[in-house]
Order: C-alpha cells, then sequence, then structure tokens
C-alpha cells in the first residue's frame, strides 16, 4: 500500500496543554498578587501553578468530574447509611485544597495579603476541577460566624487545619473538619424567609431539635452545615453536624441526589430532618443576617471561580489558537480571529482584577481605618458576583468556538468548562438577586457613593468614554430608590466601572484603552470580536499567553 493511500493520519492538531505554568503563564493574575498585597507569596504561588499545570493534575481534575459520586442511601440490610461514594480524585483534590489552606488558610494566618493569596490559589484550581471548590469556599464563610460563638469554639481547631480527613465519623475524632450549607427549601429558593423548617430548643445549651427539609443541601460529605430554620424566635441559623453530640448518626436523611448540568464532582442532594440536633449560630431570629455576612465570602468566591473557570477556557483557546493552520498560517494569526482571542482576554483580565482588588478589600476589613475598604466589600462584592458570573457562559461558548467542532467533544474539556459556568451565576443568590442587594447596599452603606467616588478618582481624565461613563453612573447614583427596574444595567455599569478604573492605573494602556473603548463606548456589541479598529490585538493576545 503506498503512502498515498492512508486514510488516518494527524496532523495540523494541537498538542496537549499540559506541562505549562498556568501561574507564570498568567500575567494579570501574577501582577495583581502583588499589586494588592501578596507579594510575599509570588513564589509560592508560582509554585503551585507548576503543579496544577501538570498532565497528572489535569487527569485528576477530568476523574473526579466523570466518575461523579454515588448516593448510598441503606446498606444490604436495611440500615440508614445516607452518604456518597466519591472516587479518589476527589479526595485527592480536597487534599490539595486543604493542605495549602485554599478554605481557611486566610484566617489560621491572617498576615496582610492573605486573602489575595487565597483568591488567587482559588482561581488556579478552577481551572483545575471547579467543583471540589464548593466544600472549599463554604469552609472559608462559615468561620468568621463560628467564631464569635464561644459554644462553637471547639470546631474551629478542625476547621483551621491544613489536613484532610474524609472518613466518616464525629468532628471530634477527626484531623481535619469541612463545612457545608443548607438554606434553600423548594418552597423558597432565594426567599429563605420563607422557610418552613421548624427549629425546637431543647432546653440544653442552644441545642435545637430541626424538623423539615432542604431542597439543595451542598457537599453532603461534609462534616456540619450551616441551615436555617425557623424558630420561636424567627428565622434563625443553625450548625448542624453530621454527628449528634453523643456520637450516633444526626437524622439527615439524604432523599436523592441532584442530576445537575455541571459541577458533577461535587455532590449536590436533597435531604430531610427528622429531629436532627443542631446548634444555633448567633441570636434568634437573626438568620438572614448571620446567612448574609456568611454569603459575602462564598460570592467573592463565585467571581474567583468564574474567573478562574474563563481562564481555562482562554487558555484552551489561545493554545489550540497558536497551533492550528488555517488558510496558510496560523488561526492566532488571522486578522478577525485575533479579534476575538483579544476581547476573550480583555474579558478575564477585567475580572481578574476586580477579583483580587476585592481580596484585598476582605484582607483590610479589620483594620483600623477610614471604613473605605468594608463600603467597597459591602457594595462591590455583589456588584462582581453578578457581573463576572454572569459574563461566564457566553465566555464558554465564544472559547468553545474557537476550537470549532473539535470544542463540542467532551475529550477537549470544553464541554465541561461550559456547563460549570452557570452554576456560580445561580448559587449563592442569582442574578437579580445581587443586583437588589447592591441597590440595597447603596441605599443603606454610609458614605457609599462617595467612597465609590474615591475608588474610581485615580483614573479619572485619562480616557474619555471611562469620564463619561463614571458622569452618568453617577447620575444614576443620585436616586437609587428609583432604579430597580433598570438594576442590572447599573450594576454592570458599576462592575464595568471598577474593572476599567483598575486597568487604567495598573494595565498597560493598549489594555485600558481597548477595554474602555469596547466595553464603556456607546457602542458596545456584547458580542466578542467587536474591538476597534486600533485595538492592539496582537499584544493582548501576546500578553494573555506568552511563550511557555
Amino acid at each position: 500500500m503506498s503512502a498515498s493511500s492512508t486514510t488516518h493520519e494527524v496532523s495540523n492538531q494541537p498538542p496537549p496543554l499540559a506541562g505549562h505554568n498556568r501561574y507564570q503563564r498568567h500575567a494579570a493574575l501574577r501582577e495583581a498578587v502583588v499589586r494588592e498585597g501578596a507579594a510575599w507569596a509570588d513564589e509560592e504561588i508560582a509554585t503551585h501553578g507548576q503543579t496544577l499545570g501538570d498532565a497528572a493534575w489535569i487527569r485528576r481534575g477530568e476523574d473526579a468530574e466523570r466518575n461523579p459520586p454515588k448516593l448510598q442511601t441503606h446498606d444490604r440490610y436495611g440500615n440508614r447509611l445516607d452518604v456518597f461514594d466519591y472516587h479518589p480524585a476527589w479526595h485527592e483534590c480536597l487534599a490539595w485544597l486543604k493542605a495549602q489552606g485554599v478554605d481557611t488558610g486566610a484566617w489560621a494566618d491572617p498576615r496582610p495579603g492573605a486573602h489575595v493569596r487565597r483568591a488567587a490559589l482559588f482561581q488556579l484550581f478552577a481551572e483545575v476541577e471547579p467543583g471540589a471548590l464548593c466544600p472549599t469556599t463554604m469552609t472559608y464563610g462559615a468561620v468568621p460566624a463560628l467564631a464569635r460563638e464561644a459554644a462553637l469554639a471547639s470546631w474551629l481547631p478542625g476547621l483551621l487545619s491544613r489536613e484532610y480527613d474524609p472518613r466518616f465519623i464525629p468532628a471530634s475524632q477527626k484531623r481535619g473538619l469541612m463545612m457545608g450549607m443548607g438554606m434553600t427549601e423548594k418552597q423558597g429558593g432565594s426567599d429563605v424567609r420563607a422557610n418552613t423548617t421548624r427549629a425546637e430548643p431543647t432546653g440544653e445549651g442552644g441545642w435545637y431539635r430541626l424538623r423539615g427539609h432542604k431542597w439543595f443541601f451542598s457537599a453532603p460529605m461534609c462534616d456540619a452545615f450551616l441551615v436555617t430554620a425557623q424558630a420561636p424566635g424567627g428565622l434563625s441559623c443553625f450548625l448542624l453536624p453530621r454527628f449528634a453530640p453523643d456520637g450516633s448518626r444526626n437524622d439527615i436523611r439524604i432523599q436523592r441526589a441532584k442530576d445537575k448540568c455541571g459541577d458533577r464532582s461535587n455532590a449536590g442532594s436533597e435531604v430531610e430532618f427528622w429531629d436532627a440536633l443542631a446548634h444555633r449560630v448567633g441570636e434568634e431570629g437573626r438568620g438572614v443576617p448571620t446567612v448574609i455576612e456568611m454569603a459575602t465570602y462564598t460570592r467573592l468566591d463565585c467571581a474567583n471561580g468564574s474567573a478562574g473557570t474563563m481562564r481555562a477556557a482562554l487558555a484552551q483557546a489561545l493554545h489550540h489558537a497558536s497551533h492550528r493552520q488555517v488558510f496558510g498560517a496560523p488561526l492566532s494569526k488571522q486578522p478577525l480571529m485575533q479579534n476575538v482571542l483579544a476581547d476573550l482576554a480583555l474579558e478575564v483580565e477585567g475580572h481578574v482584577a476586580l477579583a483580587l482588588r476585592l481580596a484585598r478589600a476582605f484582607d483590610r476589613q479589620d483594620q483600623q481605618d477610614d471604613g473605605a475598604e468594608s463600603v467597597i466589600r459591602r457594595v462591590l462584592t455583589p456588584a462582581a458576583k453578578y457581573w463576572v458570573c454572569k459574563r461566564g457562559a457566553a465566555m464558554a461558548a465564544e472559547a468553545m468556538e474557537v476550537l470549532g467542532g473539535n470544542g463540542y467533544v467532551e475529550d477537549s474539556g470544553m464541554p465541561r468548562l461550559y456547563r460549570q459556568m452557570p452554576l456560580n451565576s445561580i448559587w449563592e443568590g442569582s442574578g437579580n438577586i445581587m443586583c437588589l442587594d447592591v441597590l440595597r447596599a447603596l441605599q443603606r452603606t454610609p458614605r457609599a457613593a462617595e467612597v465609590l467616588a474615591a475608588e474610581f478618582a485615580p483614573a479619572c481624565g485619562r480616557h474619555a468614554h471611562f469620564d463619561r461613563a463614571l458622569a452618568e453612573l453617577q447620575r444614576w447614583l443620585a436616586e437609587p430608590a428609583e432604579l430597580e427596574a433598570q438594576a442590572r444595567a447599573l450594576v454592570e455599569r458599576l462592575a464595568l466601572l471598577a474593572e476599567a478604573a483598575l486597568l487604567i492605573r495598573h494595565a498597560p494602556d493598549f489594555v485600558a484603552t481597548a477595554f474602555c473603548q469596547s466595553r464603556l463606548g456607546d457602542t458596545w456589541h456584547g458580542a466578542f470580536g467587536c474591538l476597534p479598529r486600533n485595538a492592539a490585538c496582537g499584544e493582548l493576545i501576546a500578553r494573555a499567553w506568552p511563550a511557555a
């Protein structure tokens, strides 16, 4: 048989994207880490970036996603088990996250920049296996609430531990602990005040018996959960352990596993409580403020996770385009594709800058200053959660299209990223909830408009599009009570201005100019690949994807 009759010869396909340093090739993230106060962690993060770019870790993330947990409700004799069996890769992911303190390291070692370091690692791991970040962020968000409860202090050493202990045994016998949450009920959704689960006091030091259900019960392998229920004094927050104080299994009955669009490595479940024992967190009737405080941390991580997952999609698109030959030249050199790739890179750069800026605000929340960082944290966290997460699905779809038909095939990894994107937009409050929360913050937070003006002031006078957009936002902010129907437009503009201000001040001018012209101009198309003619597409691509 002659060579010309060969039917299968692989050519013009990119090599696997493996063995690269996810951090060193991510200029926007590297610069933000240093800028926002975690320069001391730069070398450590670079080491982790190399680890997470290895083929072994890429395979580990794929294995965790392709082998979802299996619910075991009963044993062979009919005794209730109410546990999930996980693939070993899931446990390896959680062990790594716990060992690096991505859950609670910022609380255990609260040096300046600790939340920024943590946010960077969170984003990097989102490129590998975002499902394992769900219990990671819930554990992160639970610590501040529990730290104020003297009766629950015994939980803190296990939560702050760097050891991962997957055993299904009482918390007092474990080397490390993780925390889940359960707020949503089928009749209420985001309206937790509509919860029907009842909590009756036992008369024994803050313990209650819970009877009811939760429509979504995240990461049921955790050691305890923060849940809401109706106590005699109103909606309250509770710590619900998997094991009762006497060491017996708490009566938490897993009714079914949720068959989710994405996030398949992480078990989601529906549960019922049959007089399960739980300890109150905070005052009776103050469940909503307690939940909102915890959600502030997890909402930050929704933005972090989405930014990291978008970076993974961008990296795949850039890698493919740099190797694929089309019409006699690399795909990445074709003018129209350059516009698309550069636009995708701009999208990620803005989100990374905003997420790390917010992490700095979390670092400074307890400092004795004028309170400006607390205002930034309160107003911009829901805004970032809305905008960063909202852009994820569109961005992933465009990155998938760069790969063409190859991107629509599971082996490429792109469908997995695409399915993951809507989760952070829905979880911890969907888009409308976030926008209403921003309005509430603007109305009720003292000095909100003043602090935002000070945040944006250093960027003024350098880009006309930015100045005009800021003036328009300030007109809106003068009467926020009248803006509910236009809340999405306001929050979009607020988030874009926050990103633009950071890029104007800190990124190369060709980045800031392209961002302001495309996102804040009068002709923004929304679709990717519509950057203006003078956009430095080649430079934007080279910045996002330098040679390995």
